[in-house]
Parts: C-alpha cells; sequence; structure tokens
C-alpha cells in the first residue's frame, strides 16, 4: 500500500494493547531547547521552509530511535495543534490555507513512515486538533453542535489523508469534545479524545474525568476510539484513577506535564521546568495498574525525549515482571 494512504486506520494496534512510543512536549521543545520562536505555540509555521521541515524531521527522529531502541511500535503526529480557523486567522493565515498546512504535516509524516517502516513496526500516523480557544482555560464555549461543525473541516482533511487515526489534544470541556467526536463519526474517521486536567485530576470547569469520559461516551455511542489525559503532573491526577470503574478502560495514553506547577504558573513561568524525567518514568510505571489497557507512552509540557525514553523503560520493566 502507498504510504501516501493510512495503513492501520481499519485496525488500531493500540486497541489491541500493543505499546505505542509517542513524542514529548512538541513546542516547548522546540522554544526551550531548539531556541525557536513559535508565534502562539504554532508548530505547524515551520513547515513553511525548508530550514523548519528539517528541524521538525530531526524532532521526530529523536522517538524513532527510541522505539527501535525499545523494539515498539510509535505514533507520530501532525503539528497541527494550532492549525484550525480561529487560530489560522490570528497567526496571519487565510481561510484558504487550512487546506495546505494540515495536508502539508500529514505528507512529512508518511514521508517518515515510509523511510522508518523497515526498522520500525508499527508507524502509525496520527492528525492533531487542538481547541478552539486556549488549552487550559475554556473561556468562550461552544454548544456541541458549533463545536461538530467548526471542526469538520480539519477532520474531512485528515480523513481524505495518511492519517490513520486524528486525536483532539487539550479538550478543556465537554461539549467541545462531543463535537469533535461527532464531526468524526460523520468523516467515519477514528478519534481519540485527550483532556487537560488540573492539578485536582478535575477538568477547568470542575467536572471529573470520569464524568468528561462517561458523557462524551452515553452522547456519541461510545464512538471514540480511546481516551488520553494530557497537560498536567501525574500528581495532579493519580488519585482520580483509584476510582475503579469501566470507565479506566477508555483510557489508553497518557501525555504528562514534566512540571509539578498548575497550569497558571506555568503560563507565568520564563524557563523551562523539566522536572525529573526517571521520576515521571517510574510514575508511569505506578499507573499501570489502574491504567490495564495502557499503550500510548508520551509527554505533553516540558517533556522531551529523555522523559519519554525513562517512560518506555519503566514501563516495559513493569510488563516484563507482570
Amino acid at each position: 500500500m502507498s504510504s501516501t494512504q493510512p495503513l492501520y486506520r481499519d485496525q488500531l494496534p493500540q486497541l489491541h494493547n500493543q505499546l505505542l512510543v509517542c513524542d514529548g512536549g512538541m513546542e516547548t521543545t522546540l522554544i526551550y531547547h531548539e531556541g525557536l520562536t513559535l508565534p502562539c505555540f504554532a508548530s505547524f509555521t515551520l513547515l513553511d521552509s525548508i530550514s523548519g521541515t528539517a528541524t521538525l524531521k530531526k524532532y521526530y527522529s529523536r522517538y524513532a530511535e527510541i522505539a527501535r531502541h525499545h523494539k515498539t511500535g510509535i505514533i507520530i503526529e501532525t503539528a497541527t495543534w494550532r492549525a484550525n480557523p480561529d487560530w489560522l486567522e490570528q497567526l496571519g493565515y487565510s481561510a484558504e490555507n487550512l487546506g495546505t498546512i494540515n495536508r502539508r504535516a500529514v505528507s512529512l509524516l508518511a514521508e517518515l513512515r515510509a523511510e522508518w517502516s523497515v526498522d520500525i513496526e508499527p508507524v502509525v500516523i496520527g492528525g492533531v486538533i487542538g481547541p478552539r480557544g486556549d488549552g487550559y482555560v475554556p473561556g468562550r464555549q461552544m454548544s456541541v453542535a458549533e463545536a461538530e461543525v467548526y471542526h469538520s473541516a480539519q477532520m474531512r482533511i485528515f480523513a481524505d489523508s495518511a492519517v490513520d487515526i486524528v486525536t483532539a489534544y487539550t479538550m478543556n470541556y465537554v461539549e467541545e469534545a462531543i463535537g469533535i467526536v461527532m464531526a468524526a463519526r460523520a468523516a467515519e474517521m477514528p478519534v481519540a479524545i485527550s483532556f487537560t486536567v488540573e492539578t485536582d485530576g478535575c477538568l477547568p470547569g470542575g467536572q471529573s474525568l470520569r464524568a468528561a469520559i462517561e458523557q462524551v461516551d452515553t452522547a456519541t455511542d461510545c464512538y471514540a476510539s480511546y481516551f488520553q489525559i494530557n497537560c498536567a503532573h501525574p500528581t495532579h491526577f493519580r488519585h482520580v484513577l483509584a476510582d475503579d470503574g469501566q470507565w479506566l478502560d477508555r483510557i489508553r495514553g497518557l501525555r504528562a506535564n514534566a512540571s509539578r506547577k498548575s497550569h497558571a504558573e506555568l503560563d507565568a513561568s520564563t524557563v523551562l521546568d523539566d522536572g525529573n524525567p526517571e521520576e515521571l518514568g517510574e510514575s508511569y510505571q505506578q499507573m499501570m495498574g489502574s491504567l490495564r489497557n495502557l499503550s500510548l507512552i508520551g509527554g505533553c509540557c516540558g517533556t522531551d525525549h529523555r522523559h519519554i525514553a525513562a517512560m518506555c523503560q519503566a514501563v516495559l520493566c513493569q510488563a516484563v515482571m507482570s
């Protein structure tokens, strides 16, 4: 099959508990470690130049090396967290650029998959959708119908590409998440929802993670392939995983922050808090007892290839001991 076509859309390996390496905090890595300027945290802007595209290739390759070392699969995801209409307008792009930007991001990953598939199996391509507003603060909230309409164009672009699954990251209220799942169902596209939680383990509006997952599933007949937790340190949400139930089996991915700081503290910070990679890896190992279907290992703000390597080492050691 051509590398420009989806390879795993009909049989996602992560749904069969195959461990996939994810990347870390793309934007914080590029800004603080690479010294780049990313307006509005928009990494897709790098695709506008040959040098920027080379930087993204180098970034992704670090995680491919981790997958090779540990003999796991990998999911590589598009640099399109900000590539939706409102953010494009704020960044000075026209509405007509929506398709070009998102397709360019997918093409880069299809090229990498063709190269890496020689010694990494599987290489899953993920399309990334971000919130219409801020990733930390809900702000103006859309209805489910509004969210479905707003995100449908980006979803259709991914559906007509090599993307195997779309993941909506930093979702901080349920209506937008439901609208995205509805858009995915209309496009016949696999989709995952990754929720942002605060230091109390709840969504920014105060809703519990369990209630949010169950509400999305009830409203969409469980259409989402799975859920993830992102943009919080494990100490912020580990306690909610003690609330046993079938909802925990719907969580297959962790994308934790390196820092224990709150979102407000991180927003105000001018230096990167990259925490302790080994400690973060051990915390993933400790959560495996609650998250029985954990199969996507990655990070969010402040994490980089060091953290992901430590996570994989810890998780794989636990799997061997079990």
